[in-house]
């Protein structure tokens, strides 16, 4: 016979549990909870007769929805194992529900068949939403959050789309006939043409109203078409079923609403734009036009003007061009006039007068004044300086004597 160690007996039956016993559903209250620093989750679960280890390991205990404490009514689904260290019998938890939804999924799962063989949620029995609808009515709680989103989310996109609110319970026992009785009389009024049916998140027993029969008899047999929004993305309910429009929440029921009016206001903002861009471009064409006429009229005093002004100029060229001609005509005559002196000459005359000027002439005769000590001094352009204002400090001179000359550079100017 062979003998087994203690670990290959607890293996065994590890193995022969796991393969003996599925994935299964236990109720029980939590007891013992202890919460490992690995994020793990370990306690028990207990009835008035007995008790189980569970272990929840941390990949599995962050899809808890909500804090799990001791007391608490649960029901899990778990692998029947053994923790072969220990050789202790516990359930490995997968996951967790508060206690009687199981029985709530189920009701649920019921009357979904139900319906969908009745053809409930057929597309073909579905209305079409109004792309512009004139009036919007809510119904939902006057004190619910999910009416505020909605009015935040219209105000925001559809300003001028009026709402009409069919005020109900959204929670508790009398809230699926409520909302029964408000689809009714909305749809009895005919005041509006789109109905929003809206709540904010919750369990499944927060929502359970939209899940009764009694509503998803009322939605298909309202007249208006209706958006369901209910809860958050995630939760389903049998009003989103037989509605004619699912929303993921209350806003995004508000957004779907006002979807027609919210595009051809961005429309009309394209084409104001387009508009605006147009006519300044037609304007500024315009403008050009005119500035270009503009300058081709001329007033007739301002033509008037500009002639007198023409002909003035031509005055002063005919004047010029005179005063050029008789210029060019003495000049000629010089030459025969310098011929008709010399055909009669005044020798004596011009002697005496020839000696004055010669006199003259030597006493001005500036190698004279250089023989007497005196020089000559010239700028760089060749002009005589006659006066220290012509000089500046640094300026390099020409000066001539009786006999040759010199360069020099001023160093400083001395006034009178």
């Amino acid at each position: 016979m062979e003998i087994l160690t203690v670990s290959d007996l607890n293996r065994l039956a590890r193995a022969s549990l796991e393969r003996e016993f599925p994935l299964l559903w236990v109720a029980g209250e939590v007891s013992n909870l202890m919460r490992a620093s690995s994020g793990h989750y370990y306690f028990t679960l207990k009835d008035a007769a007995a008790q189980v280890r569970c272990a929840m390991f941390r990949s599995r205990a962050l899809s808890v929805p909500w804090k799990l404490e001791n007391g608490q009514q649960v029901e899990a689904r778990a692998l029947v194992t053994l923790y072969e260290s220990r050789g202790e019998f516990q359930l490995n938890v997968e996951a967790l529900r508060r206690a009687g939804l199981g029985r709530l999924y189920e009701a649920f799962l019921r009357l979904k068949d139900k319906l969908a063989a009745e053809g409930c949620f057929d597309e073909a029995r579905k209305r079409a939403l109004p792309r512009f609808p004139r009036r919007l009515g809510i119904v939902t709680s006057p004190g619910a959050a999910a009416l505020r989103d909605v009015v935040v989310a219209l105000r925001r996109r559809a300003p001028h789309l009026p709402v009409v609110v069919y005020p109900t319970l959204v929670q508790g026992g009398e809230a699926a006939g409520q909302i029964a009785d408000a689809l009714d009389i909305a749809g009895r009024r005919g005041e509006c043409d789109l109905l929003l049916l809206v709540r904010g998140g919750g369990s499944l027993e927060d929502l359970w109203p939209f899940n009764e029969e009694i509503v998803a008899r009322a939605i298909a047999a309202c007249p208006l078409p209706i958006i369901a929004g209910i809860g958050h993305e995630t939760d389903i309910t049998i009003a989103d079923l037989a509605a004619d429009r699912r929303a993921a929440t209350p806003t995004a029921a508000a957004e779907i609403a006002s979807a027609g009016w919210f595009e051809a206001g961005r429309e009309m903002a394209a084409l104001h734009d387009q508009l605006r861009a147009g006519m300044h471009r037609r304007l500024e064409g315009q403008m050009q036009r005119i500035d270009w006429l503009g300058r081709r009229l001329v007033h007739p005093a301002a033509r008037l003007a500009a002639t007198r002004q023409r002909a003035a100029h031509l005055a002063d060229r005919l004047a010029a061009a005179g005063q050029r001609l008789l210029a060019r005509r003495r000049q000629a005559l010089t030459p025969w006039t310098l011929r008709l002196a010399r055909v009669r000459p005044n020798i004596e005359g011009n002697r005496t007068r020839l000696e004055r000027l010669s006199a003259s002439l030597e006493a001005l005769n500036p190698r004279a004044a250089l023989a007497r000590g005196y020089a000559l001094a010239r700028l760089p352009d060749g002009q005589l300086v006659r006066s220290q204002r012509q000089l500046t400090a640094g300026l390099v001179l020409e000066l001539r004597f009786a006999e040759g000359g010199a360069e020099t550079i001023v160093r400083k100017t001395i006034p009178d």
